[in-house]
């Protein structure tokens, strides 16, 4: 006789229906990779002539050069974890400026008008000429990068958590006038925590323009242990095509990656009792 445990009806239907999430998850986007694999393909041998193939190597190409060559393949996973490294501390700081910012102008109208156009000016700097300031102020290590995170990441998480922090309903608030709550229960007690769905949300903003925050600042400063940015201006300059589209893959897998952590974050947080974030959960 079999010793293989039996299912009941109940866990063999749970088991099926994880089964069938999984595949509505993995599925689609696999059908997009392997689509947008034959097009590359399709490309780099139909209508690239042979002297210009270099231009868009075929995906066994990156292979080859980019992962199996172990060389290569150490730089840039070196190249990533210090790109990561930079962009977590730059969105962590920018987190904390920036909700800090969005809870203090919360309080008061004119503290908002005083504020929020130094906020948007953090949006609409022009970084690229910013970038080789920032490097004569304050050295072209590892401060500099984090500069740049930081006025990248910032607009997203003071916009998303200002707005959240202003959404609460008036009848709400006159419930802890009632009981003579003072300004900051009222902050922390009421506007924090309804305001936890667009933080989230202006934290998944931020997590992908600091990653590209911490890459801009690496390829224009050009120094130091090199990050993503600086494998990127090596291998364009000397033409490694292979070893050059592995790494921005890798620097799209990190943002994507960075994402996707604190999608999951928020929907822990704030997804069991918000509409918005509950229906994104039930989707994946």
């Amino acid at each position: 006789m079999s010793d293989a445990p039996v299912l009941n009806p109940q866990e063999a239907e749970e088991s099926v229906g994880r089964v069938r999430s999984l595949l509505r998850v993995a599925v689609p986007p696999t059908l997009v990779f392997l689509v947008m694999v034959v097009i590359w393909y399709g490309i780099t041998f139909f209508v690239l002539e042979p002297d210009r193939r270099f231009l868009l190597p075929p995906p066994h190409g990156l292979v080859q050069e980019g992962i199996l060559d172990l060389q290569t393949l150490g730089e840039i996973a070196g190249g990533l974890y210090r790109t990561m490294t930079v962009s977590l501390l730059g969105l962590a700081i920018a987190f904390a400026l920036g909700f800090s910012m969005s809870l203090v102008m919360s309080q008061a109208k004119w503290i908002e008008r005083s504020l929020y156009p130094w906020a948007v000016v953090c949006q609409t700097v022009p970084i690229l000429a910013l970038v080789p300031l920032l490097g004569f102020w304050f050295g072209f290590g590892l401060m500099s990068r984090v500069i740049v995170c930081v006025i990248i990441a910032l607009f997203p998480i003071v916009i998303n958590s200002l707005t959240g922090l202003q959404s609460v309903e008036p009848k709400l608030h006159d419930l802890l006038t009632l009981h003579k709550a003072n300004r900051w229960t009222r902050a922390f007690r009421l506007q924090v925590p309804a305001a936890r769905p667009l933080i989230f949300t202006g934290l998944r903003t931020s997590a992908g323009l600091s990653v590209i925050g911490a890459i801009v600042g690496d390829f224009f400063f050009g120094r130091g242990q090199p990050g993503l940015g600086i494998l990127l201006d090596r291998y364009s300059r000397r033409l490694k095509s292979e070893e050059l589209l592995t790494a921005v893959i890798a620097a799209c897998l990190l943002g994507v990656v960075v994402f996707w952590i604190f999608g999951v974050i928020g929907r822990r947080a704030v997804g069991h009792w918000d509409p918005s974030w509950a229906d994104e959960r039930q989707k994946q």
